[in-house]
């Protein structure tokens, strides 16, 4: 794919999505750091859930690890890995508090280095939450990067860094979540909406589809 092509794909993208953003609920960012690393395995709307009733009684670093482990658990138990969520939460919750002063570092290193935190969730954070042109490949926007051909590759890294190579620089921090919500609401896994697709006529996937 040329970059002209890859230049009006996320023009059409922006301009459909004006203010892309992530539907995890979240007010800032201790709380979005929370909101992801609940994500592994689970939807948003579980996530949403399980956040509306936490961020309630607790949406610091401070109350939440006043909670408890026993309790932080009881509250998300509904959540997939419930358990090692709730460890590592309350461990990052003690790192925040004794070294960064309750507040989120905003390296990638100091991002992994907490407790259940990986490349993806720093991406997202480090995106959502500051503003920086990183890409959390997951499995919607690993989807549309090879479907389309935006971005081919066999592994998450490497599709990864070629959309942060290839990205034009002015769409680089909206990318992320303009592809999530293409993927989620219409290049979706099974039956991909093609018809209604506002990209069909760049999109590269029919062509693959006839040259099989």
């Amino acid at each position: 794919m040329n970059s002209e092509k890859r230049e009006e794909i996320f023009s059409r993208l922006l301009k459909k999505t004006p203010n892309p953003t992530t539907e995890l609920n979240h007010s800032n960012s201790f709380e979005l750091l929370v909101a992801v690393t609940l994500s592994a395995q689970a939807t948003d709307k579980s996530v949403n859930d399980v956040t509306d009733k936490l961020f309630k009684i607790a949406n610091t670093p401070e109350s939440i690890l006043s909670l408890g482990e026993d309790k932080l658990r009881d509250i998300i138990k509904s959540i997939g890995l419930f358990n090692s969520k709730a460890k590592h939460i309350i461990q990052t919750c003690k790192i925040l508090i004794e070294k960064y002063d309750s507040k989120l570092p905003e390296t990638r290193k100091e991002l992994e280095a907490l407790p259940g935190v990986g490349r993806k969730t720093a991406n997202v954070v480090l995106n959502t939450a500051f503003g920086h042109p990183t890409i959390a490949v997951d499995t919607h926007i690993y989807r549309v990067a090879n479907r389309t051909a935006i971005a081919s590759g066999k592994t998450v890294l490497e599709v990864e860094k070629k959309l942060v190579k290839f990205i034009p620089d002015k769409f680089k921090v909206p990318a992320h979540h303009l592809m999530i919500l293409h993927g989620r609401y219409t290049c979706k896994s099974r039956l991909p909406l093609c018809e209604s697709c506002i990209l069909l006529d760049l999109c590269e996937y029919e062509e693959k589809a006839l040259s099989v």
